[in-house]
């Protein structure tokens, strides 16, 4: 995975006109045209909704267009949930092409239709149902709302426009939304249930390989036997100074800030604990380890 990562980055970095700019502005925009043309199209026999989404029976007869055209079906039919999806993403996608980049985000939002897109092939191909159908890319702008809060997780939204909340909590939901919806595929044998969100996390996973592998390291490290609480030791070493009559004494030599004030006092980060150290044995001391 971060093999794969590095190589976007380096395809991302060399051509930088690649992407399309303002990709979500395009998506929010056909979005609304499209649950328009589902609104005036109702009393038909065939609606908008039918006719641009993808399944793979349609392209084997020659409609091309759906390829494309799912990505633009609207994941809600009440127009006041379609408007606060459409602006909560378009402000999430927004925010990640200022922070990645056009190319970045653009092979994000496009990888991941296209990977969910795959999937579904692969799946009526195995299972002969050639009329399983992809309508939208709600699993990918979830997993884009993801990606947001790995960026951004102390960022606060209104929750109903009252609550405040940050952002990790509402990733948190999702990521259990994902869960269920995958247990709830895999009880009912639905195939593109179980195989879309995982395709759009694995998406996900990908682009937020860095920050993952930082928080690893960084839990890791909490949870390791040499692990020091800084918090912890600077407080102690803090009460302990209070207490003397002076602010520094080198561990070694025992000389203090009080009686030698032209000495220079360090802090090793290599000794366990909070050990300071004058001038002269900052670099020659052995280093306290933990019994």
């Amino acid at each position: 995975m971060k093999k794969i990562y590095e190589s976007v980055e380096r395809f991302c970095a060399r051509h930088t006109r690649f992407g399309i700019p303002n990709l979500m502005r395009y998506i929010v925009i056909g979005n609304v045209v499209v649950y328009i043309l589902s609104l005036l199209s109702r009393n038909a026999d065939a609606t908008a909704l039918d006719f641009l989404a993808f399944n793979l029976n349609g392209l084997l007869h020659g409609e091309v267009w759906r390829l494309v055209s799912f990505v633009f079906v609207p994941g809600y039919a009440s127009p006041f949930a379609l408007i606060i999806s459409l602006y909560f993403y378009y402000w999430i996608g927004s925010t990640l092409e200022r922070e990645w980049g056009t190319a970045k985000f653009t092979l994000y939002y496009v990888g991941g239709s296209f990977l969910t897109l795959l999937g579904v092939v692969i799946t009526s191909l195995i299972t002969g149902n050639y009329y399983l159908t992809l309508a939208g890319t709600g699993y990918v702008n979830l997993s884009m709302f993801l990606a947001f809060a790995v960026l951004f997780p102390n960022m606060a939204v209104l929750l109903f426009f009252i609550i405040p909340i940050k952002i990790k909590w509402l990733a948190i939901i999702v990521g259990a939304f994902f869960a269920f919806e995958i247990v709830s595929a895999v009880i009912h044998g639905n195939a593109v249930g179980i195989i879309t969100p995982i395709l759009a996390l694995l998406n996900f996973a990908l682009f937020a390989t860095p920050h993952l592998l930082y928080w690893r390291q960084k839990v890791e490290y909490r949870h390791s036997p040499g692990a020091v609480n800084y918090r912890h030791t600077v407080h102690q070493a803090q009460k302990q100074q209070q207490k003397a009559a002076y602010h520094h004494k080198c561990a070694v030599c025992g000389r203090t800030d009080t009686d030698y004030p032209d000495l220079q006092f360090r802090y090793c980060s290599k000794c366990a604990g909070y050990h300071c150290f004058c001038q002269d044995h900052i670099f020659s001391h052995v280093h306290f380890t933990e019994e």
